[in-house]
């Protein structure tokens, strides 16, 4: 695993934007990818920004590098399940993408009942709801207890905030055709068995995770987007859950949970986003690096440079303007 001094260097050569004047026409900016959006394909630059309950909180070193090469590598071991939105990745923080007609719904796979934020399965039964996304919850669960089987639980994309809606609604309401939803649920089920089967051979439990889809210029599904990576899905170490769950503890994460309980501890609000220390940068950072390693079985070797990472990206991606 990389040193935490490495780790400590890149505190102050983030990648929080990649804004190039020269291409801001084709600019776009989304939560945590930059893209440029070019005839029949779109450049994707993971940046380092880390989110958390909708709020941009600061730079996690390396975050774009390990989204980048995590995302690849599921996208690599599922495209015998559906095709994927990858044509090139010539940068580590850069993947090169084909232009689709993206549905608009993301599609949130769940296996356990758990999760912090406001719209997560857990918050919503704890406070006594026992219908969430159109499925019906049975009494008596606790938090992080796992479901007999996954469920899909759908949500409207929002620049500000998703919203939940169940995968009748999403039919019902138009957003997606029958028979396209009902092969786009049988796909999701399908990454998400091919997630939790190769996680468990790396000793990690796929908890939930989200999926975004889109129709290519045939008319294929096609996944975009991201897959299995820290940022849209939530592991646990399998070899400690079971004693953890049965004594009422949490389970060890190697997503952002953590990040997130330690938010809340300091009292994040709107009116009050706490700063990220370098601590906490260099913590988060450690552990988007581990699950690399725990989830491909690969060394993660990063990209490192004295050299803006603003300017390596730059070159490496301007063959595709010119």
């Amino acid at each position: 695993m990389i040193a935490r001094e490495e780790i400590r260097r890149q505190l102050h050569n983030c990648l929080l934007e990649a804004k190039y004047d020269r291409w801001e026409k084709y600019y776009r900016r989304g939560k945590v990818r930059d893209m440029y959006l070019l005839p029949g394909k779109r450049i994707l630059i993971t940046t380092d920004r880390q989110s958390a309950f909708d709020h941009v909180l600061g730079a996690i070193p390396l975050k774009g590098q390990v989204l980048n090469r995590i995302a690849l590598h599921w996208f690599e071991k599922t495209t015998d399940i559906v095709p994927n939105h990858v044509i090139a990745v010539p940068d580590p923080n850069v993947t090169v993408a084909k232009e689709l007609k993206m549905l608009p719904v993301e599609i949130v796979v769940r296996r356990y009942l758990t999760g912090a934020s406001d719209t997560a399965i857990w918050t919503y039964y704890s406070r006594g709801v026992r219908e969430y996304c159109g499925h019906k919850l049975p009494d008596s669960m606790v938090k992080n207890q796992p479901f007999d089987r996954a469920i899909i639980t759908p949500t409207t994309k929002s620049e500000v905030h998703d919203e939940l809606i169940s995968p009748e609604e999403v039919v019902a309401q138009g957003l997606v055709p029958k028979e396209t939803w009902k092969r786009v649920e049988e796909i999701a089920l399908a990454l998400f068995q091919r997630g939790t089967e190769l996680a468990a051979e790396r000793g990690l439990i796929l908890v939930d995770t989200k999926y975004e889809m889109g129709l290519d210029k045939e008319g294929r599904i096609t996944v975009a987007d991201e897959i299995h990576t820290p940022d849209s899905s939530r592991y646990w170490i399998k070899d400690t859950y079971a004693e953890r769950f049965a004594h009422g503890e949490e389970p060890e994460s190697l997503d952002k949970e953590f990040l997130r309980l330690w938010l809340r501890e300091k009292g994040i609000s709107d009116t009050n986003i706490p700063k990220l220390d370098d601590e906490i940068r260099i913590q988060v950072a450690e552990r988007y690096v581990d699950l690399y390693e725990r989830v491909t079985g690969q060394t993660f070797n990063a990209e490192l440079s004295d050299e803006p990472v603003t300017k390596r990206i730059e070159k490496n991606i301007r063959r595709y303007f010119d």
